[in-house]
């Protein structure tokens, strides 16, 4: 009996229609058309019923093909699509580059971010022709042969040294046996940032050791030299004791400093709230260095707008800027004979909302030679270390600049050429309103 389900709109069969019935109804019109043939050419009824076993045979094995409409593609297993798809919309969405390689390394799939990495990667193609790594590609051997995941480190030199943990592990098929595997994932963990805050902090403890050292020993020897040949003769205990003054003053500034971008470092994600005029801070501390750097021949000129030039700032930290550039002008630049000091409003650049404050301080000196201006923020780094030294620098005074203009959202800009003196340029946002 045939369920109403199978009864198409007009009265027959429909699509739905189990395939046995289908079958029965192909198996029991060829019999029909078997038996007349047969009675119409005289054969027996053992052709016959061979020819009707045949015909039922071939009826049900047809039958029992999955039907389609006409031009309709063959169907994959159901959710067999909606998981590859699946899978792929995961797999981009991962920021670290991912690949997935057969048993024969041949790439099956990979992320934007693997392709970003390695260029070459094509899907069809083997691994090896975009990854050259030994020791990469004899692991994916490993862990296809052990079963046990394996951690690999990978290096790059073109176009940046760059350093990755690259995490293999092989993948079982669901629907087949565990023993064996489909492929191979590799995920890729960048290392960079990580190896270089670590060769960061331990040049930091390096060149902060090596810095005490020096004044340390030099105090040490005099003070034995005071108890022992000394110790009687006051004109050599006055220079000694002169000099170990000046070398106890280097740690106490050097540990300040030190203290001072510990603090600032710890604040860099709260950005100051305080409205400040920036050009009111300037005057006092020319006037302040003035005297100090008549000595050594150099005039400060101050330029300063009539009208006030209102930042959102921190007015501590925004005092010791202008210090150490003013400082800096000095100390190294003191044989153009001038040091300029400005500040001035500026139209934002693009990218910028609002206006900027401008703060520059130019000197006449030696300049800089271009290859030392990319690191001149580094803390300890020094153009010249014995002039540095004998001048008192500490070799943090701009780093700790760096950091607090860094702090206050703002740039700052060295340009340099050598024999024609150096500006240093501080940009920092207005506040909306003043005070």
């Amino acid at each position: 009996m045939t369920h109403p389900s199978e009864i198409g709109p007009k009265g027959g069969l429909s699509e739905t229609a189990p395939p046995r019935l289908a079958a029965l109804v192909g198996a029991v019109l060829t019999i029909l058309i078997l038996g007349t043939l047969a009675f119409w050419r005289g054969y027996g009824d053992a052709w016959f019923v061979v020819g009707a076993v045949f015909a039922i045979m071939l009826s049900i094995a047809v039958g029992g093909l999955p039907r389609r409409r006409p031009g309709q593609a063959l169907q994959p297993r159901p959710g067999a699509a909606a998981k590859s798809t699946m899978a792929e919309a995961v797999l981009e969405q991962i920021p670290d580059p991912v690949i997935l390689v057969d048993p024969r390394a041949v790439i099956l799939r990979a992320n934007k971010a693997a392709h970003l990495l390695l260029p070459g990667l094509k899907v069809g193609q083997p691994l090896s022709l975009a990854l050259r790594s030994p020791d990469v590609l004899d692991g994916i051997g490993e862990v296809l042969k052990t079963g046990a995941p394996s951690r690999i480190e990978y290096s790059e030199r073109v176009p940046t040294e760059r350093t990755f943990e690259v995490h293999v592990g092989r993948l079982q098929d669901e629907a087949s046996n565990a023993a064996i595997p489909f492929g191979v994932v590799l995920f890729f963990r960048d290392l960079t940032s990580a190896r270089r805050l670590e060769a960061m902090r331990a040049d930091f403890v390096a060149n902060a050791s090596h810095e005490l050292r020096t004044p340390l020993a030099s105090l040490l020897g005099f003070i034995e030299t005071l108890q022992g040949p000394a110790r009687n003769d006051p004109v050599a205990r006055e220079r000694f004791l002169e000099i170990m003054r000046l070398q106890a003053q280097r740690m106490r500034r050097m540990i300040d400093d030190l203290l001072s971008l510990s603090r600032i470092e710890m604040r860099a994600h709260l950005s100051p709230t305080q409205v400040v005029d920036l050009s009111s801070l300037v005057g006092p501390m020319v006037e302040t260095f003035s005297p100090a750097a008549k000595e050594r021949g150099v005039v400060i000129r101050a330029a300063l707008p009539p009208h006030p030039v209102h930042v959102l700032g921190d007015r501590d930290e925004l005092l010791r800027v202008i210090e150490n550039l003013i400082e800096n002008a000095v100390r190294y630049g003191e044989s153009g004979g001038a040091v300029d000091v400005s500040i001035e409003s500026a139209e934002a650049e693009r990218g910028d909302q609002g206006g900027c404050a401008v703060l520059s301080v130019r000197d006449y000196g030696p300049g800089i030679p271009a290859e030392h201006l990319p690191r001149l923020t580094e803390r300890f780094y020094r153009v010249d270390v014995s002039q540095s030294r004998d001048k008192g620098g500490t070799g943090l005074g701009l780093a700790i600049v760096k950091h607090i203009v860094h702090r206050h959202r703002g740039r700052l800009e060295i340009v340099s050429e050598t024999g024609q003196g150096a500006c240093f340029t501080v940009r920092l946002p207005q506040a909306p309103s003043g005070p």
